[in-house]
């Protein structure tokens, strides 16, 4: 593992340094311009067609999800309580910006990216959890191993495990959880006020006419994101050409460099692939995709991979990590299963 580290750092040292700016402005202005365009669509609702509502909003939404991944990794300003501010708004209700901070940072462990026992964004199981585990719910994993079934079951599936997670860490008040939860529920007021109050948009319309399918949109991004490899680098996937999905999910298509840099501005990301393209294909693998039609066309009935993660008998690095506030790690979950 040391020496697959070392291999990666040098790699990494043909990356360009570069100064970043104290504001991105363009980043910044898409901040801003999605929250006034989610006001101004939601305020139609009962004057324009569902049908024309709820797509757009739904858009905004998966929009409003890249934007969050991009403050996150320190975008668009210096100031960290700047830019958490304004990725702190709860348009879609479910999950709170600070717990998805901390998790997604231990996801960035690229030396343990995919391992269940530290990554919390993994879709692996250990081979004892996997035994342990109901047999309805080893059938409805399997079929999420689909993309079709990921698109029909687990915009929903991934709600209801996430908060049942939650729930235990409420209970144990893991990581600040509980100082966590009372912020974003603080933060849902004023969301909720503006779609009931003002807008007239029941709440249960919003949740599965728009948070539900852009759920889905995002998980059609990160379907084929990673895959169980024993070379870190050949764990995380590309996809090309994606002229459409590409912006709505901010270049997070070119996902190898994404997790070689993520510290990368969006609008860089697609010049900086044209120059570094050989070499991050070299080092992923191959594990590239021209598009999402690809990705589609090879895994819609298909599975993309088995759901027990061969190497992960090895012991867990979460723990050693939790008293890191940039590090997070998810309660084990097949008990809930």
């Amino acid at each position: 593992m040391n020496a697959i580290v070392t291999d990666t750092s040098a790699l990494r040292g043909t990356r360009r340094r570069q100064k970043r700016v104290a504001v991105e402005v363009s980043t910044l202005a898409l901040i801003l311009g999605t929250y006034a365009g989610w006001l101004l669509i939601t305020a139609t609702y009962g004057r324009w067609s569902l049908w024309i509502v709820a797509p757009a909003v739904v858009l905004l939404l998966t929009l409003h999800s890249s934007l969050q991944h991009e403050i996150i990794h320190g975008h668009p300003t210096r100031w960290r309580s700047l830019n958490r501010l304004l990725g702190m708004v709860p348009l879609s209700f479910w999950l709170p910006f600070e717990r998805y901070r901390r998790q997604h940072l231990t996801h960035h462990l690229d030396e343990r990216l995919t391992d269940p026992l530290d990554d919390p964004e993994s879709y692996y199981w250990t081979p004892e959890d996997w035994a342990r585990m109901r047999p309805i719910s080893r059938v409805l994993l399997q079929i999420q191993q689909t993309l079709a079934g990921r698109l029909v079951l687990g915009s929903f599936w991934r709600i209801v495990i996430f908060l049942r997670g939650e729930l235990r860490a409420l209970i144990r008040n893991q990581e600040g959880a509980r100082a966590a939860w009372i912020e974003h529920l603080l933060w849902c007021v004023p969301v909720i006020l503006w779609l009931t109050l003002v807008c007239r948009l029941p709440l249960w319309v919003y949740a599965a006419a728009m948070i539900l399918p852009a759920n889905g949109i995002a998980l059609f991004r990160s379907f084929a994101e990673h895959r169980a490899h024993p070379d870190a680098p050949q764990r995380t996937a590309i996809v090309e050409r994606a002229w459409f999905l590409g912006p709505l999910f901010l270049f997070n298509n070119l996902h190898a460099l994404h997790h070689e840099s993520p510290t990368i501005p969006w609008y860089e990301y697609n010049a900086r692939y044209r120059i570094d393209r050989e070499r991050l294909v070299a080092q992923n693998g191959g594990l590239v995709y021209a598009t999402y039609f690809d990705v589609a066309r090879r895994f819609l009935f298909r599975p993309h991979d088995v759901l027990e993660h061969p190497t992960s008998r090895v012991p867990r690095i979460a723990r050693s990590i939790a008293a890191d506030p940039r590090a997070g790690a998810a309660a084990p979950l097949a008990d809930a299963l």
